[in-house]
């Protein structure tokens, strides 16, 4: 099991997600999620000295990790085919037109939240630890998790954990908020807990709090505003032959590979031709999603949810 930083996050389907991207030794790649850099480093390894590599992160903590040196002994911010851009990946094509690229022979993306993310008791992402409620992926800009909790109206709030969280006890939820916020505001994550925690059956209590917290992950980083803006860029930006290879970690993200892979669109809407073929851009390469293997999931647990899917640009 690789680890390119031990305590920042394992490479989830490593070998598989960089295998599927078809590597041109040659090549123009972007990694739109950086993180600990296990697939940035693998990518690199396989390039030659006229290839390139963009690496993406909007987290601080992450652009750290370009001081660490990959497969090769090198450190990635050493390594003149790499180039780390500190930005949400939305903004991928502003990106590449800003550094000259007019087309890209591949685009990997790991959608999961990096276990450092989960495990640093700061930043808000887990419900283990007692912390400011933040969840913020840039910690420079946006509204934290906790100005959404006590901003919110009960109907948007209850919007929010039953789009994202696919909670069907939503407006209960919403509505032990508001009564929570009544009395004092809501700043830590035990606060949320302590409002919360009364609704959920013990049974499922980890499972539902957990689809809570990442409900309130998804609003507060606007994550699938984001990857629709990103997968439409990369659409433009493949050229003939390229790959798109995704790892995705819950369905609502998922649901939107798919459907983007498949018609061209995050909707799924079916765009036919005159003789009735669907238009799309892409040919699929693996019609059945890639999963880890049970070694791969016992020694790294949060891989256990992990999808992979591969596309090829027409």
């Amino acid at each position: 099991m690789i680890r390119t930083v031990e305590t920042y996050h394992v490479p989830v389907l490593l070998k598989q997600s960089v295998d599927g991207l078809n590597i041109q030794p040659n090549g123009i790649y972007v990694d739109v999620t950086f993180g600990g850099g296990g697939h940035s480093s693998e990518i690199l390894s396989r390039l030659d000295g006229k290839a390139h590599l963009y690496g993406f992160d909007q987290d601080t903590d992450a652009e750290q990790n370009v001081n660490h040196r990959v497969g090769t002994g090198k450190r990635f911010v050493d390594d003149t085919r790499f180039t780390f851009v500190r930005s949400n990946f939305r903004y991928l094509r502003n990106w590449m037109h800003y550094y000259g690229v007019v087309q890209i022979d591949g685009l990997l993306a790991d959608l999961g939240v990096s276990s450092h993310h989960f495990d640093d008791e700061s930043r808000g992402f887990s419900f283990r630890f007692d912390a400011p409620l933040d969840m913020r992926m840039n910690k420079r800009a946006g509204k934290t998790a906790a100005d959404i909790v006590n901003d919110y109206d009960a109907e948007a709030l209850a919007n929010v954990f039953y789009l994202y969280g696919e909670l069907k006890q939503s407006r209960r939820i919403a509505a032990a908020l508001c009564t929570m916020r009544a009395r004092k505001r809501i700043a830590t994550t035990q606060d949320f807990l302590q409002a919360v925690e009364p609704i959920f059956r013990r049974e499922r209590e980890k499972k539902d709090m957990a689809k809570l917290f990442q409900a309130l992950r998804i609003e507060v980083n606007h994550e699938m505003d984001a990857l629709k803006e990103m997968l439409q860029s990369a659409t433009t930006l493949l050229k003939p032959g390229g790959r798109l290879s995704v790892i995705t970690y819950h369905s609502l993200e998922d649901r939107i590979v798919k459907n983007v892979m498949k018609t061209c669109n995050a909707e799924g809407e079916r765009v036919q031709d005159f003789y009735g073929r669907v238009e799309t851009p892409f040919n699929i390469v693996n019609n059945k999603v890639i999963v880890p293997s049970e070694d791969e999931q016992r020694e790294n647990p949060r891989s256990r949810s992990a999808k992979l899917r591969i596309a090829e640009k027409r």
